[in-house]
């Protein structure tokens, strides 16, 4: 069963599953784009999440164009219907080719310049939560698992950030503001600098979350709550991982393999990955359920996730994810797997962080 909740500090109310819409223009067509955008807001989701640099994997051919199947739905919907989110691409991660051959930055002339190109792709005069896709400073992300010090650059200030995107929300440009791929560091920063200068506070921080990679319970949960920050959950299925489908067949249909040739599920290909795979499918068949709906029930059960968001590359494989996240378990059950979730997980600890 869906449930709508107030997203940080802001004045969003959105619903715990998201739908993700990176795969929209790469692995999924404009046709079955919009049907899993009908399909998902008909059905009572009111949270879609986008970026600029969508779909991925990025690629120069490709770019933004996820924003604009969104943008050629949206025109004939009613704005206020869905909460809508978008990101700006951080630093250090190429893609130049975002803004025109410029080194990308999240200072205040590119974020300005971001939003615009995302107002017009989406065909909205406002975006309710913008977010900075991952820090422009030096921070471990995307299955890198350790901070690097040799790998400091220029950095933007955060206070400079801050009263960038304060200056498109006093214009009706953006509703509220998030980061994304974010650490304990960033996550204190932007709530002590927007409370002592009175800038705009962060709504919610989106990071990979799941039964394989459980970092956010190691510091940053605590940090959230007292924050008063929401978790918006990606990959809640680990890229498809805990389906169990790679485990039955490690040449079935899916980004890992698509993708294969340029390393693209390179954060699931560590070792320990397959043995905890097969630990949870074990435990959720054993249970006379699927190893998609365990892995969705845990997610969504976490009392820090204010919204899971679930990706899909059709819409077959929508409706099942749907179901799946919303289908109740019984109580004593409940407890019982996330018992187990527990042990299996002090086994095989974070096998993809």
């Amino acid at each position: 069963m869906l449930k709508t909740l107030k997203l940080g500090r802001s004045d969003l109310i959105v619903t715990n599953l998201c739908l993700g819409t990176m795969t929209f223009g790469s692995q999924t067509d404009e046709a079955d784009a919009h049907s899993q955008l009908d399909y998902a807001t008909q059905n009572g989701v009111n949270f879609i999440d986008a970026a600029e640099m969508y779909p991925t994997p990025p690629n120069e051919q490709t770019r933004n164009e996820t924003e604009r199947i969104i943008g050629r739905w949206l025109k004939n919907k009613r704005r206020d219907s869905v909460a809508l989110a978008s990101k700006i691409a951080g630093a250090g991660r190429g893609m130049e080719y975002l803004r025109g051959g410029k080194t990308l930055r999240v200072n205040r002339e590119q974020i300005r310049e971001a939003i615009e190109g995302s107002l017009k792709r989406l065909q909205t005069d406002y975006i309710d939560l913008y977010q900075i896709h991952w820090p422009d400073r030096n921070q471990a992300i995307f299955g890198e698992w350790r901070f690097d010090p040799s790998k400091e650059r220029e950095t933007t200030p955060i206070e400079e950030q801050l009263e960038a995107l304060g200056e498109l929300i006093k214009e009706g440009k953006i509703r509220a503001i998030g980061v994304s791929n974010e650490h304990p560091w960033g996550i204190m920063e932007f709530t002590r600098i927007a409370k002592s200068l009175n800038l705009p506070y962060i709504a919610s921080t989106q990071n990979a979350y799941n039964l394989l990679n459980r970092r956010f319970e190691y510091g940053l949960d605590e940090v959230c709550w007292r924050e008063s920050v929401g978790l918006l959950a990606y990959s809640p299925l680990a890229f498809g991982h805990l389906t169990a489908k790679y485990l039955d067949d490690p040449q079935a249909k899916g980004r890992v393999n698509i993708y294969a040739d340029i390393n693209h599920g390179a954060r699931y290909e560590k070792p320990g990955v397959i043995k905890a795979v097969k630990a949870y499918a074990d435990l959720a068949r054993t249970n006379g359920i699927t190893p998609t709906r365990l892995a969705l029930f845990f997610v969504v059960s976490r009392p820090f996730v204010s919204s899971s968001i679930l990706g899909a590359s059709n819409l077959a494989q929508l409706k099942e994810d749907i179901a799946a996240a919303t289908q109740p378990i019984e109580e004593d059950l409940a407890k019982r797997l996330l018992t187990e979730i527990d042990q299996i997980h002090l086994t095989h600890s974070n096998p993809a962080p």
